[in-house]
């Protein structure tokens, strides 16, 4: 028997039904934000997320599925969308369009991590950008776009939101001065990968899930005592404005940013639901990022989620059914198979979902047939109703049944639903 690729996973059932309702949500959400969807591919040239993510980041170093084509091009399966999307971005030279650029996409990513609860090494992320803006109204927009999804998708009471400033390249010098010189005076306590990123990306260390590294960070010097005064303006222009909107956050000024293109504004919406994943979505601002992969100092801030995991949380509700189908047609064959066929096809053309028995067997078994499905509706093509033109509309819910001519029964079956 074969199996799945460790890591990776099948999604079926009443997953796949809580699956399709998050994506929905997604795209219905993103387009009254006036976001264009946007296809990405899976597979980019090694360069791009090197140059893009970082080369001391642990996506980079330890998980990304990169190998050699067979022209000898480094290539990589992507890890993340926001470098995939810049790198479109600039290629097909969309700066050119006046005003911000809003964008979203939603696909699979790929990191070779350990698989644990919530963590896969192939994994959905949905995530947005917007390319243009550098003001602090733009990111509480975004960050109340993020809490908004979860408003719809009803699972707001499990998560919450956290926000930091990070500084910029004018401030950050010093601040990743104090924390080298933090980091040194504890060094006997860092891991061998903090101990690499010490003199690269000291901030870095701050987003280790190593133990050790975990408890010296506690005490390490926060991002937010070191801005200069145009990071602090903008992180209080953010608060405001969030504030405004009654977004519910908590500045945690330990947070940092996994990849090295992110500056100022930082957040990420969490819970406790979930074990030891605790980040659902995350994003900030990354002003720097356009012109480091070509193209020109254009301000940029996004987020992801993961798909994955907000199914998890929307799957506590227990809001979705295994089965939900509107009809189940019982027919029986030289009876009434074709007419069965027509009148199932003639109700999916109205948008109703219809299932039947193709098998023709007992109407027991095509009656549990139904109860399976869930439907909520039973129309019987049985012997005595076709002789007379007719079918028996059973509504299982109600427990009632009505005869009706079978050239009416779509038009029943869609006025019924449309009234449910």
């Amino acid at each position: 028997m074969y199996q799945k690729v460790k890591g990776f996973r099948d999604i079926y059932g009443l997953e796949a039904r809580y699956w399709n309702k998050v994506e929905k949500v997604f795209r219905q959400t993103f387009r009254t934000f006036n976001f264009e969807e946007f296809y990405l591919p899976i597979l980019e040239k090694s360069e791009v997320f090197n140059r893009g993510i970082g080369s001391t980041t642990d996506i980079v170093e330890k998980e990304m599925f990169a190998f050699e084509d067979r022209d000898g091009t480094q290539v990589a399966l992507r890890p993340e969308g926001t470098a995939s999307l810049v790198r479109a971005y600039v290629e097909n030279k969309l700066f050119s369009t006046p005003g911000i650029s809003k964008y979203y996409y939603v696909g699979p990513m790929f990191r070779r991590e350990r698989p644990q609860k919530g963590r896969f090494r192939q994994f959905t992320q949905a995530g947005i950008e917007v390319f243009g803006s550098g003001g602090p109204s733009i990111d509480a927009d975004v960050i109340y776009l993020l809490y908004k999804l979860a408003e719809n998708l009803g699972i707001q009471n499990f998560v919450s939101m956290e926000i930091n400033s990070i500084g910029c390249p004018a401030c950050r010098p010093a601040y990743n001065e104090k924390l080298i010189e933090y980091f040194k005076s504890n060094i006997e306590h860092l891991c061998g990968d903090c101990l690499r990123r010490l003199d690269k990306n000291p901030m870095r260390i701050m987003d280790c899930k190593n133990e050790s590294c975990k408890k010296i960070t506690a005490d390490a010097p926060k991002a937010v005592d070191y801005l200069c005064g145009e990071c602090r303006d903008h992180f209080d222009g953010v608060k405001s404005y969030l504030d405004a909107l009654q977004v519910p956050y908590k500045v945690n000024p330990m947070m940092v940013r996994g990849l090295d293109y992110y500056v100022r504004t930082a957040f990420e919406m969490i819970t406790d639901r979930l074990g030891s994943q605790s980040a659902v979505g995350a994003g900030g601002r990354y002003d720097g990022l356009i012109q480091l992969l070509g193209g020109p100092d254009t301000a940029g801030i996004g987020f992801a989620v993961g798909i994955d995991r907000l199914v998890s949380l929307c799957m506590l509700n227990e809001t979705e059914k295994e089965n939900d189908l509107d009809v189940f047609i019982i027919s029986f064959r030289d009876i009434s198979d074709k007419i069965a066929l027509k009148l199932a096809n003639e109700m999916r053309s109205q948008g109703v979902s219809v299932d039947m028995d193709y098998d023709f067997r007992k109407m027991k078994k095509q009656f549990s047939l139904a109860d399976r499905y869930g439907s909520l509706f039973t129309v019987v093509l049985g012997e005595d109703e076709t002789a007379k033109g007719t079918a028996a509309v059973k509504d299982m819910q109600a427990g009632t049944q009505e005869e009706i001519e079978i050239a009416k029964v779509t038009e029943y079956i869609t006025d019924k639903l449309r009234r449910n």
